[in-house]
């Protein structure tokens, strides 16, 4: 029996099978916005059923390398690679192909069912590219599925990308359009929304959500869930920010746990047949203990291993954590459901 809460009418309408209106996320994103602490358990349960109805006990697991590291021309102010600030973040070229394999080797042993490639920049060099497609293709053989985020490619390289054996492309929006200029001013918010669509377009999965607790609201939160909807990209990463000292945004205090569990809900309520995935910041905003706390407030997913320039956790850790939960590592073919 699920608690009866100000949530339970949007619980209901989705739970129908329906989308809620724009009108109607609106005043979700109101009420979540305005939750006492103790109303968000109601949440969180009623987000939890939503994700129980679209993928049972099921959990996604993936990880990632970071294949080139540091040098990106854009200013994103979260990032540590960003060459206009100064973090300390490794810089490096495109690693060689056995790193690749091992890593992903290594994960794959660790329970993850796909494992991205992660390229810093805005964009690939040939050079580069055709390092890419030698990683994914090596990856493919070793019958690992292979994801890559590297930039804003072409048609073309999209295209290339597919036939070498890709699975899916992934490219975070970040956040809503109308807050990315506090984010980000080196390229316009439509490039990244015309890279997904490339993306889709060659035939890729795509994956693509954002990093929260960057001084944005809760309108800016809902704003991004609706355009990923409209968008229709079925597995949404979520990222808390962990404030990089030598970024613009070093200062910023991580996000409470509370916050973090109703942001967790509202994407589950506008998102309910996506993937939502716990990538980075995990750690830092619910404990070393409740790292995983997010699946029980509507995550379905999570990224298992370190990260691009910060260390996860150990995986063997998350695994008992989703033992505990219930939970059963799925298999990659209904990591993008259709």
């Amino acid at each position: 029996m699920l608690t009866t809460s100000r949530f339970h009418p949007y619980h209901k309408i989705v739970a129908s099978g329906e989308r809620l209106g724009l009108a109607q996320v609106d005043r979700l994103t109101r009420l979540a916005e305005e939750a006492e602490p103790e109303e968000i358990p109601a949440f969180s349960e009623l987000a939890l059923d939503l994700k129980h109805r679209r993928f049972g006990n099921r959990v996604g697991l993936c990880a990632i390398v970071n294949a080139k590291s540091g040098g990106c021309t854009e200013n994103c102010v979260f990032c540590a690679q960003s060459s206009h600030y100064r973090t300390g973040a490794p810089v490096y070229p495109f690693v060689d192909l056995e790193t690749i394999l091992a890593g992903a080797r290594r994960m794959r042993a660790a329970g993850a069912t796909r494992f991205g490639i992660v390229l810093s920049g805005k964009g690939l060099e040939d050079e580069d590219f055709d390092l890419l497609l030698a990683a994914v293709s090596a990856l493919k053989a070793e019958g690992i599925v292979p994801d890559a985020s590297c930039g804003l490619l072409d048609p073309g390289q999209m295209a290339a990308l597919r036939l070498a054996g890709l699975s899916a492309y992934h490219h975070n929006l970040e956040t809503a359009r109308s807050y990315f200029p506090a984010v980000c001013t080196t390229h316009d918010y439509q490039e990244d929304v015309h890279a997904v669509r490339t993306a889709m377009a060659a035939g890729l999965n795509v994956c693509s959500g954002g990093i929260f607790g960057l001084g944005e609201s809760f309108g800016h939160r809902a704003e991004l869930a609706l355009t990923l909807r409209d968008l229709g990209v079925a597995s949404v990463p979520v990222n808390f920010l962990s404030p990089i000292p030598g970024t613009p945004l070093e200062d910023l205090e991580p996000l409470s746990p509370g916050e973090a569990l109703r942001i967790l809900a509202l994407l589950r309520f506008i998102l309910p047949t996506a993937h939502i995935r716990l990538c980075g910041g995990r750690q830092l905003v619910f404990g070393p203990k409740d790292k995983n706390q997010g699946l029980q407030s509507g995550a379905s997913g999570v990224m298992i291993g370190d990260y691009l320039t910060l260390a996860g956790s150990d995986p063997q850790s998350d695994r008992k954590d989703m033992s505990r939960l219930g939970l059963t590592p799925e298999d990659e073919t209904v990591f993008f459901p259709r």
